[in-house]
């Protein structure tokens, strides 16, 4: 009689990012309810809903901005709930804000080296920021003007390379081709698949849900602040509950 011996099980991997159980409130108003979503080493996974469903607030919990009144957020293995702004960022979450929110009266060199200001390696600095004028080209020939009076396009590639300044593990994007003309669109996305091979992990908050499937592994849809539907992009892309996730209300 022949033996076998069954393998054992391989576990899985520790989310880099992990919201478990949030519940978020303005005020007396509820904008999440037990809202869960992970996002692994080297993914980029999405957060897809229409307006005021609840994606930028997920963004400003996971970044310390707002503090759920329930549940709580793991990076990289460790609760970061309730800490401050800069102390996640120094634990490795970089941050491309909805509507960039650069320094417009600085320069475009000042905008990109102030994305290193938590850290003291100057050497390393300044082959990252030769690295950003790589990434970025468009940003090598502005380099002196007033970040103001960059197109949107412009502005977001600078906000990008700003976030990268302190080597994130996880870099963080609120709707980043909000506003901005076509060609700049597929060039931001181009941009992000780009980021994510060269070793950073995306999670990006989106309403053009076509747009942000099509680069991305894995997606959730938030609708009025309840997780609705989650699975693989090519799962999500087309489907008709994703249309149906925009039509709600809520907070943003």
């Amino acid at each position: 009689m022949t033996s076998t011996t069954s393998a054992t099980p391989t576990a899985a991997p520790t989310p880099l990012l992990q919201l478990e159980g949030i519940q978020t409130f303005y005020g007396p108003i509820q904008v999440h309810f037990d809202v869960s979503l992970h996002v692994n080493s080297g993914e980029i996974v999405c957060l897809l809903g229409g307006n005021a469903s609840g994606k930028s607030t997920t963004m400003k919990v996971i970044l310390g901005l707002v503090k759920p009144r329930a549940g709580h957020v793991m990076f990289d293995g460790r609760p970061i709930t309730g800490l401050p702004t800069p102390q996640i960022i120094r634990r490795g979450i970089g941050s491309v804000p909805e509507s960039r929110r650069i320094f417009p009266d600085m320069t475009v060199r000042e905008n990109i080296l102030i994305g290193a200001y938590t850290r003291t390696d100057r050497a390393a600095i300044e082959q990252d920021y030769e690295r950003m004028l790589e990434l970025f080209p468009r940003l090598r020939q502005r380099l002196d003007q007033r970040a103001g009076v960059l197109s949107g396009g412009e502005q977001q590639m600078l906000a990008m390379a700003r976030a990268l300044m302190s080597r994130p593990k996880l870099i963080c994007m609120d709707e980043p081709t909000m506003g901005l003309s076509p060609l700049f669109v597929d060039r931001v996305l181009d941009l992000i698949q780009q980021i994510n091979r060269q070793g950073v992990t995306v999670f990006m908050v989106e309403q053009n849900a076509n747009l942000a499937l099509q680069i991305a592994h894995r997606g959730y849809v938030l609708q009025n602040g309840h997780i609705v539907l989650e699975g693989a992009a090519q799962d999500l892309l087309g489907s008709p509950e994703v249309r149906d996730a925009y039509l709600g209300g809520g907070a943003t």
